[in-house]
């Protein structure tokens, strides 16, 4: 008898040891898939060859903590804004001055130490809009957090110095000049892309890509973020889609079909968790590599690729236009705010060819 239970609990130990050890095999299993397509993306380049980039796995986006100690008044489900749609069909938020409380996101975010990279491009005689792009940032863009602006610039000897905060930092990286503008905006995604892949990844958690030809004129901060963010172009964000300018040949990898599309996005601001960012650059890039090589250049360059990316991969936080209005229009009622805006300029004078 204790012959056989010593080998029934023999037995025992085996299976359990077993079933611990295929447990553990699934686990890896589960996980690695689950961080490869959360958290990682295998990167494709033209040539063909392949690549991975992983990046640091990103949980205050996932786990919002706030303090304990902020007073603030009581939010409300049956009481707000009327004047505007504030969530998407796909449940998106679209974010409008009055939807959100600043302190409260702000206690939340603060105590992450996240970072924040922002791109601007100032090539030719484009850098005529940076002293006032990276001043007025200074004044209203994530203020109060670590801010990295990455400037790409052919004139690196035209860059402004701007006296930034604690915490606060430039970098210029030289780039070619081009005598077409289309080239210039079209580069674009692979820059981002390779900046992100060289200098950011595991480095900073969220980037944004805003258009140099603009100012701040109010606050831009943490009710922004968001995995894939996008802002809704002020020229049409009353029209019909069939009014958008999508790229509408067929041939092109940008191509929207007549009766698609949900919103119209700017190409000159978008952002968001630097994975998903560079996620979107790696795919218009490649898809604008694909159109070259059949001769075709979409409508509106990388707008275009952008707007197709995020028809089909939905941005989860959109930013309604008070996050980049033109300033040669004026500002309708339901925008009660403008915070971000491109400003009025003669586009003879300054792009190489128009």
């Amino acid at each position: 008898m204790s012959f056989k239970m010593h080998l029934l609990t023999g037995r025992t130990v085996a299976v359990i040891l077993l079933v611990l050890l295929l447990l553990g095999v699934l686990y890896s299993y589960i996980w690695r898939h689950y961080r490869d397509g959360i958290f990682g993306q295998e990167v494709r380049p033209a040539d063909g060859s392949s690549s991975r980039v992983d990046f640091t796995i990103v949980n205050h986006w996932f786990h919002l903590v706030a303090s304990d100690y902020l007073e603030y008044q009581q939010p409300s489900i049956v009481q707000g804004r009327t004047d505007v749609v504030t969530v998407t069909p796909w449940l998106a938020p679209i974010v409008w001055e009055g939807t959100y409380n600043p302190q409260l996101l702000d206690s939340i975010y603060r105590p992450q130490n996240i970072s924040i990279a922002a791109t601007v491009f100032a090539v030719g005689k484009y850098t005529k809009f940076l002293r006032d792009f990276l001043e007025t940032a200074e004044q209203h863009f994530f203020v109060g957090f670590k801010v990295h602006v990455y400037v790409f610039t052919d004139r690196p000897k035209e860059v402004h110095q701007v006296k930034m905060a604690a915490g606060r930092q430039l970098t210029v990286v030289p780039v070619p000049g081009s005598n077409r503008w289309q080239e210039i905006s079209a580069r674009r995604m692979e820059l981002i892309q390779t900046l992100i892949e060289e200098k950011l990844q595991n480095h900073m958690d969220y980037i944004f890509c805003l258009d140099v030809d603009s100012k701040f004129h109010g606050r831009w901060g943490t009710e922004s973020l968001g995995a894939l963010v996008a802002v809704i172009h002020p020229g049409y964000y009353k029209d019909d889609r069939s009014k958008f300018p999508y790229e509408r040949r067929h041939e092109s990898t940008a191509y929207v079909a007549p009766g698609k599309g949900d919103f119209y996005y700017c190409g000159g601001a978008f952002g968001g968790l630097l994975q998903e960012v560079h996620r979107l650059a790696n795919t218009c890039r490649t898809n604008f590599e694909a159109d070259a090589k059949k001769g075709i250049e979409a409508a509106w360059q990388e707008e275009s690729h952008l707007n197709r990316y995020m028809l089909i991969n939905k941005p989860t936080k959109v930013l309604s236009p008070e996050y980049l209005w033109q300033d040669f229009k004026p500002r309708n009622p339901e925008v009660r705010i403008i915070r971000f805006s491109g400003v009025i300029k003669n586009y003879a004078d300054i792009r190489p060819n128009v």
